[in-house]
């Protein structure tokens, strides 16, 4: 697939750039953030809802899918469109990440990883191979090399035969891709907190014809510091005509420091998952609803917010919900951080188009630095 990515708008100061592709007709702007829909679905909403809130793009997750509800089920439904009803895009992880994070008695080899499901304790075994096969089976519209990510706080020799690993196993996912003129696939390189690794590894898969590249093992356990060098050293390195892609990156300062840095495409649970456990997102910090501060407030998460939580109810209502553990509390409350983190990129959007991104994030960490404790 060409997803005929372009460069629209370049700062002068950073390396913050503004771009687009293009996916099944849907035009998508860069920088962009994708909610994840583990199982296919982004929790609690419906697609009708994802509409409203402009998504066009969420991520799946490979290994969750494969061992439920397994992905010839899902291909047999039409594939992640006609199983969930979400009729816009897909971007599919490889399994990777959760096979080294989540499954029980892992087994790495060259070949694969042997390794027990979290779920049950069943034995499987994923290679790149099989994550290609099931991504082309889940019919995403842009899948990922099946790769090796190691913990942040891994060793030199361990991080160095991992990443040999990961080179070795996304020339193995490239040709195993049996739907190139339907999927694009992006590469992965690794390499720890390691500079050496890093740079070895970000050569290796870039010298491979992905259709873009993604920024691995970050957010696994290293020190932020850590993260920060990293993406600072390696993200303006990837190549400038395709898009650029950090894994598993949330946090609100995170973003706009990895935009600063000529970052385009985001992933993370956190809007959705701290919904569930009561916090919403602000420009004025960060808030949990159980406060008892909120048991009367009559006013919406925040004022000039016009998403569906915001203009039909007030924190007090969304406190009551919560408190007696009615599930509507999480569905406006992820509806909202969504909806935060959508308008999060727009404004960031608009401080690149005025070269003003340094103002943007000075003004910005300054209002969220007044982040409630109390959770």
């Amino acid at each position: 697939m060409n997803l005929n990515f372009r460069v629209l708008k370049k700062s002068g100061r950073n390396y913050s750039r503004l771009g687009s592709f293009t996916v099944r007709g849907f035009g998508i702007k860069t920088p962009v953030f994708m909610p994840v829909g583990t199982y296919g679905a982004v929790k609690s909403l419906s697609p009708d809802e994802l509409y409203e809130l402009n998504y066009s793009l969420i991520l799946a997750n490979t290994y969750h899918m494969y061992l439920r509800p397994g992905y010839e089920l899902v291909k047999n439904c039409g594939g992640l469109r006609g199983f969930t009803g979400f009729k816009r895009c897909f971007l599919t992880d490889s399994g990777g990440f959760q096979v080294f994070s989540l499954a029980k008695l892992r087994d790495i080899d060259d070949e694969g990883v042997s390794f027990r499901s979290h779920i049950d304790g069943s034995l499987h075994r994923l290679t790149p191979e099989l994550s290609i096969e099931i991504q082309n089976a889940l019919g995403a519209d842009i899948i990922m090399a099946f790769d090796e990510c190691p913990s942040g706080g891994a060793g030199y020799e361990y991080v160095r035969l991992a990443s040999r690993r990961t080179f070795e196993w996304a020339k193995r996912s490239l040709a195993s891709h049996k739907r190139g003129d339907e999927q694009a696939i992006f590469g992965i390189f690794q390499g720890g907190i390691y500079p050496d690794l890093r740079e070895e590894s970000l050569r290796q898969i870039t010298s491979l014809p992905f259709d873009g590249f993604a920024i691995g093992g970050l957010a696994v356990g290293e020190k932020k510091e850590d993260s920060y060098r990293i993406v600072s050293e390696m993200v303006h390195r990837m190549p400038e005509n395709m898009p650029r892609y950090a894994m598993g990156i949330g946090e609100p300062e995170d973003i706009i420091f990895y935009i600063k840095n000529g970052i385009d495409m985001f992933d993370c649970v956190m809007p959705t998952r701290n919904a569930r456990n009561g916090q919403f997102f602000t420009f004025s910090g960060k808030f949990n609803i159980r406060n008892s501060k909120f048991s009367e407030d009559r006013l919406p998460l925040e004022q000039d917010c016009q998403c569906y939580t915001c203009r039909n109810f007030p924190k007090a209502y969304i406190r009551h919900l919560y408190m007696i553990n009615e599930i509507l509390s999480h569905r406006l409350l992820t509806i909202h951080n969504l909806a935060f983190y959508k308008r999060l990129v727009e404004k960031i959007h608009q401080a690149i188009e005025n070269d003003a991104l340094e103002e943007f994030e000075g003004g910005f960490l300054k209002n969220f630095a007044k982040t409630e404790n109390s959770f």
